[in-house]
């Protein structure tokens, strides 16, 4: 039985563990809060209607406070280190679930502005982790893993959607929508992520690279030898250090990323845009109101909220062909080849739906309109789940040298809560007033997010840290943003041929264990 001692306790084992597991409680509330907003003992304890705009306040409200914890978290984690950083936002986490799940627990009064406070609180952890985890996983991968590392972690971002979701429906259906442990049932369960996760931080290494950046050259080998052992100790220390020494006479801060003049504005705009065009794809909407659209589809209630959840399990499966080709054929085209797939889907969803809201005046049987419905919109949910879920997470932690990579990921996140607040916050708005045509909304700007990608995003995939600079270098002299005319155009694809293997910020330090499960 050594060998499963050894495949279970293997250090890069836990911090691939860790790092989904900690990942999975953003999907956890996605899919915890899709029935909670319409139980009826919950929005009567809030004292609101189900058509009552501080519905999607209540939801949306938690990405302000991930914008918050993402700044917090991420200096935090480049002044005390990413592991601290990771523990506080777990323990935040904890205490947000809790206030939500007392809000209104044998008392009336105060229980909304209890619940927003909740809200507020867990988003400030779940942003941090958001921010940091990246971070930490992207420190420890090699240049040909990191995107696949990073789309296996969001795959357990989607194993916790379906969890939450799965809990939510079947606890639903077992006591009644009118019941209120209905629903503070599925957020007391999702206590068991940050307690686990708590409990089980203080087996984890700090990274390397953060332990150099400060000078604790000593810490950095332990950490090393902690992972590897001796052997390959030595080797990865002396390619850290002298990474670290290159970079360190540049250091950076966010006036240097968010001012014109700047010397990292260009890579901070790509950034930003990435995480806008990730929330105009419109997929945090369809995550939080799944059984709203199958209903605009014709469907029933109960029947919405069961293809909601198939159409979640189909979104957890189709998610392997994310890692499975992110670090073969590059970001770029998954996003832009996802971008538009999503256009044209949301587009057939707006005929449909169309012809849902007037089927008796036209005489069409529903099934002829909600069964093909259906179809597409598991199409879009798996396109937007292969070309957009991590990589807008995984762009700033591969072009953002060691003294920026904390910021960059917190200015990531930052964009993610705004944008996703407002998505979140006017979806409900659109279903009660633009009905199916919300759906040519959505079309309009996936077409959008495509198109900006494809003209100004570089492709970050197979290349070191230093190389991914060097694009932002370039295109200074080139005097242009457009990835077509910088180099020839060389950044519009994965590098071609075999990498040397250098040591440094590309140093491979995950590789063999993503390498193993290829």
């Amino acid at each position: 039985m050594s060998w499963l001692k050894d495949a279970l306790f293997d250090k890069k084992t836990e911090i691939v563990v860790f790092s989904s597991t900690a990942i999975a409680l953003y999907g956890y509330d996605q899919g915890m809060m899709s029935l909670i907003n319409t139980n009826e003992d919950y929005l009567a304890t809030m004292g609101i209607g189900e058509e009552n705009p501080l519905v999607g306040v209540i939801v949306s409200v938690y990405y302000l406070g991930t914008a918050v914890g993402a700044i917090l978290a991420s200096y935090l984690a480049d002044l005390r280190g990413r592991k601290p950083s990771i523990f506080v936002c777990l323990a935040t986490t904890s205490l947000g679930n809790l206030i939500m799940f007392l809000s209104g627990l044998g008392f009336s009064k105060g229980a909304m502005p209890m619940m927003f406070l909740g809200r507020i609180v867990m988003g400030l952890g779940v942003g941090g982790i958001d921010a940091v985890i990246p971070v930490y996983s992207s420190e420890l991968n090699s240049d040909g893993g990191r995107g696949k590392a990073l789309a296996q972690e969001f795959q357990s971002n989607i194993f916790g959607l379906n969890m939450a979701f799965a809990i939510n429906l079947f606890i639903t259906i077992a006591l009644g929508k009118s019941n209120q442990w209905s629903w503070r049932i599925p957020i007391a369960v999702m206590q068991v992520y940050p307690v686990l996760l708590l409990a089980f931080i203080y087996r984890l290494p700090e990274t390397p690279r953060w332990f150099i950046s400060k000078e604790k050259e000593e810490d950095a080998h332990d950490a090393l030898v902690d992972i590897y052992g001796e052997d390959e100790a030595k080797q990865k220390f002396d390619g850290l250090k002298s990474a670290y020494k290159e970079e360190s006479g540049k250091p950076v801060g966010y006036k240097d990323m968010l001012s014109p003049k700047g010397s990292q504005f260009h890579p901070t705009v790509v950034t930003v845009m990435g995480q806008v065009n990730q929330a105009l794809t419109g997929y945090g909407a369809v995550s939080v109101y799944g059984p709203q659209i199958f209903e605009l589809l014709g469907f029933q209630v109960r029947t919405s909220e069961y293809l909601t959840l198939g159409n979640y399990v189909s979104y957890f499966f189709l998610m392997t062909f994310a890692w499975m080709y992110i670090d073969v054929v590059g970001r770029r085209i998954l996003m832009v080849g996802g971008a538009f797939s999503i256009s044209v889907c949301f587009a057939i969803l707006t005929v449909l739906g169309g012809l849902a809201a007037n089927s008796d005046n036209l005489g069409i049987p529903n099934l002829a309109i909600s069964v093909p419905g259906t179809v597409v919109l598991y199409a879009a949910t798996g396109a937007f789940g292969i070309g957009w879920l991590s990589p807008p997470f995984l762009l700033p932690t591969e072009f953002f040298g060691s003294t920026a990579r904390a910021q960059g990921a917190a200015i990531s996140v930052v964009v993610w809560g705004f944008a996703n607040f407002a998505v979140t916050l006017l979806t409900p708005i659109g279903f009660n007033n633009l009905n199916y045509w919300l759906f040519l909304v959505f079309a309009a700007t996936n077409l959008f997010a495509g198109l900006w990608t494809w003209l100004y995003s570089p492709e970050t995939g197979g290349r070191s840290f230093e190389e991914n600079q060097s694009f932002f270098e370039d295109a200074k002299d080139h005097n242009t943003w457009r990835v077509s005319k910088i180099n020839k155009g060389e950044f519009k694809h994965m590098p071609k041929g075999e990498k040397d293997g250098e040591e440094g910020e590309s140093t491979p330090l995950l590789s063999g264990l993503l390498g193993s499960s290829s």
